[in-house]
């Protein structure tokens, strides 16, 4: 019999009213990290997840604060600063993932993919960013993304790097935290 790890507690704010007109978009969040969560096979009890839908200038803003680059990106990853989950308690924090709106759908719209299909591939990315997988090399990109289709896959969602050459889609190197 196979165990289901906890997934962690997924806090969601919608802080961009563009997200409204996304029909599901918090599910698609919830549903895609909820997976990722059970293909890592790690515990996720007490843990605790924040992400950010917003808007473009939102996310341009916290590109230039955090890492220098004065431009929208399509999803951005904040791990806990240092000492955040020191406190009594059982409750420890993942980190924060910020995702822009008008990005996500054009990016959406220029690969001919549903929606939901990319903000799910957004949201996955974010995750494991968040628990230490990157794609700076030719062997780390390939073992993320390969743990990106598998979880991808069993959300029904198809590879996302089949339309594209480089090793990471050119707005998801960009998007490295």
């Amino acid at each position: 019999m196979t165990t289901i790890e906890p997934a962690p507690l997924i806090d969601v704010i919608v802080e961009s009213p563009q997200w409204d007109a996304a029909c599901g978009a918090e599910a698609t969040v919830r549903g895609a990290l909820a997976e990722a969560a059970i293909a890592t096979g790690k515990d996720f009890t007490n843990r605790t997840l924040a992400v950010l839908l917003t808007d473009d200038a939102s996310v341009r803003r916290l590109n230039a604060q955090w890492r220098g680059i004065d431009k929208p990106t399509n999803v951005l990853s904040f791990a806990p600063a240092p000492h955040m989950n020191d406190h009594p308690g059982p409750v420890q924090s993942l980190g924060d993932i910020a995702i822009a709106g008008e990005t996500t759908a054009r990016e959406a719209a220029e690969e001919h993919k549903p929606f939901d299909h990319h903000l799910a591939h957004l949201a996955v990315h974010g995750f494991l960013h968040l628990l230490g997988y990157d794609h700076d090399t030719g062997s780390s990109a390939a073992t993320m993304e390969q743990l990106e289709r598998v979880i991808l896959a069993r959300l029904g969602v198809p590879d996302p790097y089949l339309t594209h050459e480089p090793a990471a889609p050119r707005s998801l190197q960009q998007s490295r935290s």
